[in-house]
């Protein structure tokens, strides 16, 4: 054990640290729209994979410019979140049966999404984007070298978790969040258009779904199955921090992405399932998670 520890090295780290932060970005909007809304959105993979063509179409078809192609993708994927929100969710808030519902048609924009995916792209993986120009180099720590995106992916996850805290804690808006994300009734009573601030919060999500697929492009080749893997990780990640806890999706996913990229060093062989016990042993001892509250 001790020397398998011993030969993990400082890039297994910082890919295991990649990792978790793409995953955080759309572990912490699936956990937002549940702590808010109280929708399970089983699109949110796909929202997550149409970020990542988007971004490679924008690059490839009207503008050579990554950050423009990012921010394009995450807003086309608030766009889409905020029409299938308004259209198909917004009408079963309220019913007896509205939890069922709502897993059944975010289900059926999964298979909508992945064969509108399948007619436009194809379905063969598609080459991954190129790095920026400006953060295609190497870094050198330690005897070990990776690309620098990796290291602004991960410190792009750490600026979003900051900002998120301060948007839920320290502004009026982020009040009327967790205002209504405990008691929407009350809320509505008060004056606060929730039909509106619901919209909000799911476009807010839906975007950081597409902003984990953009800045995911350049590190995997995209392809009609890339939201899969992604959604039951997040699922896992919001599971084990607890639904509706930003930082409890940051360190989920933080512990889904090193397992993920150091599991194999003390497994060969079933590394894959150490998440899934996590999760088990979460909801067996603790099934809030390991964070409660939302917005915590």
């Amino acid at each position: 054990m001790l020397d398998t520890i011993a030969f993990i090295g400082l890039s297994d780290v910082i890919n295991g640290l990649s990792l978790g932060s793409r995953l955080f970005l759309i572990a912490v909007g699936l956990s937002l729209i549940f702590g808010v809304l109280g929708v399970l959105n089983f699109a949110h993979g796909a929202f997550y994979m149409i970020g990542a063509y988007v971004a490679l179409a924008v690059t490839n078809n009207l503008i050579d410019n990554f950050w423009l192609a990012v921010i394009i993708g995450a807003t086309a994927v608030g766009i889409i979140g905020v029409l299938i929100e308004i259209s198909t969710i917004r009408p079963l808030y309220g019913r007896l049966e509205g939890d069922l519902d709502q897993l059944i048609v975010t289900f059926g924009f999964v298979l909508i999404i992945h064969e509108a995916i399948r007619f436009v792209w194809g379905s063969q993986p598609l080459s991954r984007m190129d790095y920026p120009a400006a953060l295609d180099f190497s870094v050198s720590i330690g005897g070990s070298t990776f690309p620098a995106y990796r290291l602004f992916v991960i410190g792009a996850a750490f600026v979003v978790m900051l900002g998120l805290w301060v948007f839920i804690t320290k502004t009026y808006f982020g009040a009327l969040v967790r205002g209504t994300s405990s008691d929407r009734e009350m809320a509505a009573i008060l004056g606060v258009d929730v039909p509106r601030l619901y919209t909000g919060v799911f476009f807010l999500g839906s975007f950081l779904a597409g902003l984990g697929g953009a800045l995911a492009a350049p590190l995997q080749s995209i392809s009609p199955a890339l939201g899969d893997q992604v959604i039951i990780d997040a699922f896992i990640i919001v599971v084990i921090g607890g639904l509706g806890s930003l930082s409890g999706a940051f360190v989920g996913a933080m512990f889904v992405g090193m397992m993920q990229a150091i599991g194999p060093q003390f497994m060969a062989a079933g590394h894959i399932a150490i998440p899934f016990l996590a999760m088990v042993l979460v909801l067996l001892f603790r099934p809030e998670g390991l964070f409660g509250g939302f917005g915590e």
